[in-house]
């Protein structure tokens, strides 16, 4: 299971090499443009994926981190590494989506009135459109590999198909003497930024912080209490390292039972984890049951 494992972190840094090569040609292409057409919208939203670019770079390296096998340092290997680039991430999308609120703010309050040519438009509806298929590539893959980086990668995928179309229509809507409609979409596609960053910053932190979900500790605790010689379970906790479930169980057994049938029951009570929940490690200390 642990080599299918580092396989999936290998194809999860494909998904995040996409990404970069994607944002490197938009990037360009936005700056090229904006600068011919004289829209300021599509040469923030060119700056925009250029930081897109460090975004993704920082998921590389996290996905190429975790794959370090366990050293003296770090006896349960580097996965966490995926969850620390998930969180930088976060905080270059949290900074791009304040400085379109901050950049849509001074338009609106400066009244820019300015008609950029349709190209500009154009560029932004197939930056869109080329965003969108990434993001359903990386959504699609970070599901089947149970990623948490790509699926934040993702989800900054989709943020900035919204930035480009929030481009475009500001941009059509200036062609129609409706300027203001720039830095109004602008300011709503900065908040789903802003709103996005802080959605993968909660979900980062949550697990470096050992946070997890308290239905699937319940459920692992009746599939425990189904495993013959188990009487009660005393204690189970659990937590991720990046994709990986590590599980401590404290359960209770008759006391008359040797310890080698302890152990077996032990045994048991780890296999049926890793084989119905696909958990990574398992530790389980057996107690005899109080009288």
């Amino acid at each position: 299971m642990n080599e299918r494992k580092y396989q999936n972190l290998k194809r999860g840094e494909r998904g995040a090499m996409i990404s970069i090569a994607a944002y490197i040609c938009l990037s360009s292409l936005k700056l090229i443009v904006g600068i011919i057409s004289g829209s300021e919208a599509l040469k923030a939203d060119g700056l925009n994926n250029a930081t897109d670019i460090i975004a993704s770079v920082a998921v590389l390296i996290g996905l190429r981190i975790s794959r370090k096998p366990a050293d003296k340092n770090h006896a349960y290997g580097h996965w966490k590494a995926e969850n620390v680039a998930s969180l930088t991430a976060s905080f270059i999308m949290i900074t791009v989506g304040i400085q379109v609120l901050i950049g849509a703010g001074n338009s609106l309050l400066e009244g820019k009135n300015e008609t950029p040519d349709m190209i500009a438009a154009w560029t932004g509806i197939f930056s869109a459109a080329v965003m969108y298929f990434v993001y359903r590539y990386n959504k699609k893959l970070a599901g089947e590999i149970d990623s948490q980086a790509v699926l934040a990668a993702s989800k900054d995928n989709i943020s900035d198909a919204w930035v480009s179309i929030g481009t475009a229509v500001g941009i059509i809507g200036a062609q129609f003497g409706l300027a203001w409609l720039d830095p109004v979409t602008a300011f709503i596609v900065g908040f789903l930024i802003c709103r996005t960053a802080w959605e993968i910053f909660r979900d980062a932190s949550h697990q470096l912080t050992d946070g997890f979900d308290e239905n699937e500790v319940k459920e692992y605790k009746e599939l425990i209490m189904q495993v013959n010689g188990v009487e009660a379970v005393k204690n189970i906790r659990a937590r991720n390292y990046g994709n990986n479930t590590v599980v401590d169980i404290v359960i209770f057994v008759k006391s008359h039972l040797d310890i080698g049938h302890a152990h077996d029951i032990s045994t048991t009570v780890e296999n049926k984890l890793i084989d119905e929940f696909e958990v990574y490690d398992v530790h389980v200390h057996v107690e005899p049951l109080p009288t």
